[in-house]
């Protein structure tokens, strides 16, 4: 690992084989993107999650300007929705299960069968009602027993930013006690495992135009603010980097 300060937040920046590395405890990893990033600028709760943690890169015009200001350091790029196919390799090679959380009933159910037929390894799903966080008691008791009773070695969450990070972060206990090895908020990610939705092409993921393109193919209110929210960015790297620089220099 070669731990990188950028933005304020801490990057322990994992290599890809450490990522399923087993500890004594559910190792929680963080994928950041410019959302992220700049939602932790001014939600200290948030950055707290993120910094106590493993945090990776996963927007690719973050993950650029962290190489640029960091250039003699080496460190990869992991996001969630690449993340959920090296663990169902992994599972597939050592006897792991899956367990995804989230996303519509539909994109849960259809994901966990494209992965039982691709990978040929344990995975189940569950998707709770949508509310905000914190869910109701109630919910909340069906899920958790829905994890105990399958017992997975990984955990993929898809609730979206900050809620999936809030409810892994508040139930880290409970996944200890059920040796979840890993849990991983991964977003949409289960859109894109059930074929409800489509990536964009590798170019347009290493020009950085994911969430562009995001837009574009699904054009949604909720992807609009999501993509204005993500240019303030720029301004968080400025004010944690670029006028920190220049202060030095002068």
């Amino acid at each position: 690992m070669t731990p990188v300060n950028f933005c304020g937040i801490n990057f322990d920046c994992l290599e890809h084989q450490q990522v399923f590395k087993e500890e004594n405890k559910t190792r929680f990893v963080v994928t950041v993107n410019a959302e992220f990033i700049v939602k932790s600028s001014h939600n200290q709760k948030l950055l707290n999650i993120i910094n106590t943690n493993h945090a990776t890169f996963d927007g690719q015009i973050p993950y650029l300007f962290a190489r640029l200001l960091n250039r003699q350091k080496h460190f990869n790029k992991i996001s969630g929705s690449d993340l959920i196919y090296e663990a169902c390799e992994y599972a597939q090679q050592h006897q792991k299960s899956l367990f995804l959380l989230g996303g519509n009933s539909e994109s849960n159910a259809v994901a966990v069968e494209n992965i039982k037929q691709r990978y040929g390894i344990r995975v189940e799903g569950y998707s709770p009602p949508y509310e905000d966080y914190p869910f109701t008691p109630e919910n909340d008791r069906i899920t958790l027993e829905k994890i105990q009773e399958f017992k997975p070695d990984f955990l993929f969450v898809g609730f979206g930013a900050i809620k999936q990070e809030y409810w892994i972060n508040d139930h880290l206990n409970f996944l200890n006690q059920q040796q979840v090895t890993l849990a991983v908020g991964c977003g949409g990610t289960f859109d894109f495992v059930s074929g409800q939705a489509t990536r964009a092409p590798r170019f347009v993921q290493k020009a950085g135009f994911e969430g562009v393109w995001r837009f574009i193919t699904e054009p949604r209110l909720f992807r609009f603010k999501r993509l204005l929210e993500s240019f303030h960015f720029f301004n968080v790297l400025y004010n944690h980097h670029i006028a920190i620089g220049r202060k030095q220099f002068l």
